[in-house]
């Protein structure tokens, strides 16, 4: 299956997003920082945050992690992929061109296997895309993060047990039970749903 549309759908969304917001939780997509940070909290947890490892941000936006992961004193190699020039080109003149443990590319080629990688509401917000195809999308994008990574990744999504009266025609509601399933079986059989964070999301970790 083809997804250039779905992609090129994202990308304007998201570029609309940090050229209306700026550098802000707003610009991408997010109500606010302290719901950034917890997200944040809940996909390092594939992390072993007492040795250097190296991290891809899959989806990185105007790379709030990297600046996350630096405030944390964490010791790290960041590489930032995403599909949004403008979010990148606000990436790049936070971090500088050449900076020597972060980098950002819009070129999936150029994203290197890393010992994780994370992705943070990327699988939100399907807009006019049948639930079906972004469904496919979704798993094909769980395939291309899996393959960067050495020992595990880390996704969030919104969870069908949202608020019934509260869910948006335009945004995707997963089924926390059918990605455990498909993550040990495709995947790992090391897999954590992480469902208990007050958000309406959960956050899958698998372990490689």
């Amino acid at each position: 299956m083809n997804f250039k549309n779905i992609t090129a759908s994202v990308e304007q969304y998201y570029s609309q997003k940090i050229k209306t917001h700026g550098i802000s939780p707003q610009g991408v997509d997010w109500n606010s920082q302290e719901s950034q940070f917890l997200r944040f909290d809940q996909l390092l947890k594939i992390c072993n945050h007492h040795s250097q490892f190296s991290i891809n941000d899959f989806g990185c936006g105007y790379g709030a992690l990297a600046e996350y992961l630096i405030n944390q004193n964490y010791s790290f190699q960041y590489y930032g992929y995403d599909i949004s020039d403008l979010m990148l080109n606000q990436a790049r003149n936070k971090f500088g061109i050449v900076n020597n443990h972060i980098s950002f590319t819009d070129q999936i080629s150029k994203v290197p296997e890393s010992d994780y990688t994370v992705a943070s509401g990327i699988f939100n917000v399907k807009q006019d895309t049948s639930t079906s195809d972004w469904e496919s999308y979704l798993l094909a994008t769980l395939e291309d993060i899996s393959n960067l990574s050495r020992l595990g990744f880390a996704f969030n999504i919104l969870t069908k047990y949202s608020d019934e009266e509260k869910m948006r025609p335009d945004l995707y509601y997963g089924d926390p039970c059918f990605l455990f399933d498909y993550c040990k079986t495709n995947f790992s059989r090391n897999v954590a749903i992480l469902h208990d964070y007050d958000l309406y999301e959960f956050t899958v970790i698998v372990r490689t």
